[in-house]
C-alpha cells in the first residue's frame, strides 16, 4: 500500500475537530478524553455537554439542552464548518480504545486509505464486538474493510461528503438510524465508508440510555419509522445484505499505518 501522498496535510490541528459528545458519566468521559488526546496538543479534543444530568467539568460547551445525538451532532458539524475544518471525529463518550495516539493514527490512516481509494466520507474504527452490524467487528491482522453503511459509534466524517447527503436529524433527533441513512448514501455519490482493522475501540453499547426509563423503546419507534421512510419497509433485509457487501484491503502491513 502506497502512503499518503503530500497533498494530505500532516498536522491535522486545522483540519480534523474532535469532539467527544458527554451524556454520561464524567468520570468515563474524562478516561476517554485522555486516551484521546495521548500524542495531541492541549486542548485538541473538545468535551461538548449534551446538558447531561451529571455535568462534565469545564467543557469545551455545555449545551443549554439534551439535544440527543441527532441534534447534537448537527450541532458540532456545523460548529466544524464555521470554524474552517474540512472533518469531524464525533465520538460516543462510552468508548475505551485499545489503539495508542488514537486521533494522530486515524489522521495519518486515513490519509493512506483516501490516497489509495479516493475520497473517503465516513471512517471509522474497527470496534471489538458489536450487536447488530458485523461489518463493524474488526478482522484481527486485517488492514480497513470498505462497507456500504457504518453506525455512529465513533464516525470521523468529510464535512464536504455530509454537506452533500445532508443529515435528515429533524426527523429523528434521538439519532437512531441516523448514522444507517448517512453513510450509506456513499456510494451512490462516488465516496467511500471504511472500517479500520488499525485502529480498534470497545463499545459500551446503551450503558446510559438504560438508565433512562423508556427511552429505547422511544427511540426503536423512531428509529422504525425513519429507516422505514429513507430505505423502505423492508429496511431490515436492505440492512443485511449490505451488512454482508464488504471488500476487504490487505493483510498484515509494514508500519503502523500501513505504508510499503
Amino acid at each position: 500500500m502506497a502512503c499518503p501522498s503530500l497533498a494530505w496535510p500532516a498536522d491535522f490541528r486545522h483540519h480534523l475537530l474532535v469532539v467527544v459528545l458527554h451524556y454520561g458519566d464524567p468520570e468515563r468521559t474524562a478516561r476517554l478524553v485522555a486516551q484521546m488526546a495521548e500524542g495531541t496538543a492541549p486542548a485538541v479534543v473538545r468535551v461538548l455537554d449534551n446538558a447531561a444530568p451529571r455535568p462534565f467539568p469545564q467543557p469545551w460547551v455545555r449545551l443549554a439542552q439534551n439535544l440527543y445525538w441527532g441534534g447534537a451532532l448537527a450541532w458540532a458539524v456545523e460548529r466544524a464548518r464555521e470554524e474552517g475544518y474540512s472533518h469531524l471525529w464525533f465520538l460516543n463518550d462510552d468508548l475505551t480504545w485499545l489503539t495508542p495516539r488514537p486521533v494522530v493514527a486515524a489522521w495519518q490512516r486515513l490519509g493512506v486509505i483516501t490516497a489509495n481509494l479516493g475520497p473517503v466520507g465516513v471512517y471509522s474504527p474497527a470496534v471489538i464486538a458489536h450487536p447488530y452490524h458485523p461489518q463493524m467487528v474488526v478482522r484481527r491482522g486485517g488492514n480497513f474493510r470498505v462497507v456500504r453503511f457504518c453506525d455512529g459509534v465513533a464516525p470521523l466524517l468529510s464535512l464536504e461528503f455530509v454537506a452533500a447527503t445532508g443529515l435528515s436529524w429533524e426527523e429523528n433527533p434521538l439519532g437512531y438510524g441516523v448514522d444507517v441513512v448517512l453513510s450509506s448514501q456513499a456510494e451512490e455519490l462516488g465516496w467511500k465508508v471504511v472500517v479500520d482493522h488499525r485502529l480498534v475501540v470497545r463499545h459500551t453499547f446503551h450503558g446510559s440510555a438504560r438508565r433512562e426509563p423508556g427511552f429505547l423503546a422511544w427511540a426503536a419507534r423512531l428509529e422504525e419509522a425513519f429507516l422505514s421512510q429513507h430505505l423502505g419497509p423492508e429496511y431490515r433485509t436492505v440492512m443485511q445484505r449490505w451488512s454482508q457487501e464488504v471488500q476487504e484491503y490487505g493483510g498484515e502491513g509494514s508500519g503502523p499505518t500501513g505504508c510499503e
